[in-house]
């Protein structure tokens, strides 16, 4: 590391290694490391010392470049030929860049996302720095100018009040058969040139042409989630002590615009400190998800040509969400701040991966409050859904799955 390494506040160094994403696993269980031996934060991450020596050698201060982001970002811009070149200086380059915007609000650090790619922000703002020294060089001014201004106007806010520890619900391993996902039709799609779409590796390295965002072609391939919504559904009721109800009325739950309302279901689990879900089929096709109190969970989340999105990578999320719930996974929070947001976070039940979110809730007054208080109930994360006792039966009332 040496004493180059010295231009940000405390000592630099390496970012912690997240259990969940190294979890030694079963096919029913994982291990996770509990919040307590969570290791501390990490704003000055080490390995940028080859950036400062290039800083120099082209006679420009990196110390300068470390408390002034305009003038880094032009530098990187300028160099990017060499930097990018260099695969060492890249990965120097892109920690040095993300020091500065961690430096930038006192709560901002780093982070190590499930597919280990690292972020730096905050609660309210997250960067992904990986490819960000590279995307410098392919921006445009305009395109560098809005990132500026909404990295100065995010350091200028204050932060939203105290930082909270951060919300990690533990799945606890049950033991059940796993869920199985029903095979999916395959379909062969073309372009309006007659050629095949290999959906899901349209664009491989590349970045999507700018025609294709905003542009939704052959949504029919994500027919195949009502299948495996329904067979969810299934599963849980046969596997869980929950109370099943399909009345269409459920799809007040959530707040999301679904347009055409194909199918609902809502599984509450026979624990009140258990969330409940509720299924949406839509006639997009795809389906939306409510989790707990306040959450919506689409599916797709974007059926643009750009997002490149099928049925079986959407599927898997699905997945995820809905077994992390039941196994424990999952938690929300709300009010947070002064803003007033509310947040989840969602582990996987057998230890793969996590995500999270933030932000303002499209709810009513009286659905916040009640959301409020019976959070108040589970803190650290709504609890695993309790297993069905051989000889009971669930509750069903309405129609049945179309």
């Amino acid at each position: 590391m040496g004493e180059i390494e010295d231009l940000f506040d405390g000592p630099a160094s390496g970012l912690p290694a997240l259990l969940s994403n190294k979890a030694v696993l079963s096919r029913r269980t994982a291990q996770y490391r509990p919040a307590a031996e969570e290791e501390a934060p990490v704003n000055h991450l080490a390995g940028y010392a080859p950036f400062v020596a290039f800083c120099e050698s082209r006679g420009v201060p990196a110390g300068q470049l470390a408390s002034d982001v305009t003038a880094l970002l032009a530098f990187v811009r300028t160099n990017i030929e060499d930097i990018s070149g260099d695969p060492d200086l890249n990965e120097a380059a892109t920690i040095f860049v993300g020091n500065v915007i961690a430096a930038m609000r006192p709560e901002a650090h780093w982070r190590v996302m499930a597919d280990g790619s690292r972020e730096v922000g905050a609660r309210d703002m997250m960067i992904m720095v990986d490819r960000l020294v590279d995307g410098l060089g392919e921006a445009d001014d305009g395109m560098v100018a809005g990132l500026l201004t909404h990295l100065m106007k995010w350091a200028a806010d204050q932060p939203d009040g105290p930082a909270l520890p951060e919300l990690r619900p533990v799945p606890v391993g049950q033991s059940i058969e796993p869920f199985v996902r029903p095979e999916l039709s395959s379909h062969e799609y073309r372009d309006a040139e007659g050629q095949a779409i290999d959906y899901g590796n349209r664009w491989g390295v590349d970045s999507p042409p700018e025609n294709s965002y905003s542009v939704e072609t052959h949504v029919e391939r994500f027919e195949g989630l009502h299948k495996v919504a329904r067979a969810l559904i299934e599963y849980l009721e046969s596997a869980y002590d929950v109370d099943v109800s399909r009345d269409p009325a459920h799809a007040a739950d959530v707040s999301t615009n679904t347009g055409e309302v194909v199918d609902v279901a809502r599984l509450t689990p026979r624990d009140l400190l258990a969330a409940p879900l509720t299924f949406v089929l839509t006639g997009y096709p795809g389906v939306v998800v409510h989790a707990g109190a306040l959450h919506d969970f689409p599916f797709p989340i974007c059926g643009c040509d750009a997002c490149d999105e099928t049925a079986e990578s959407e599927a898997s999320r699905m997945e995820e969400l809905v077994l992390g719930v039941v196994a424990g996974g999952y938690g929300e929070r709300y009010p947070v701040g002064r803003k007033k947001w509310a947040e989840y976070a969602l582990f996987a039940a057998d230890g793969s991966g996590n995500r999270s979110g933030a932000g303002p809730r499209e709810s009513t007054p009286a659905q916040l409050a009640a959301a409020a208080e019976r959070l108040q109930s589970v803190p650290d994360g709504w609890r695993p859904w309790p297993l069905r006792k051989s000889g009971t039966s669930n509750r069903d009332s309405g129609p049945g799955p179309a």
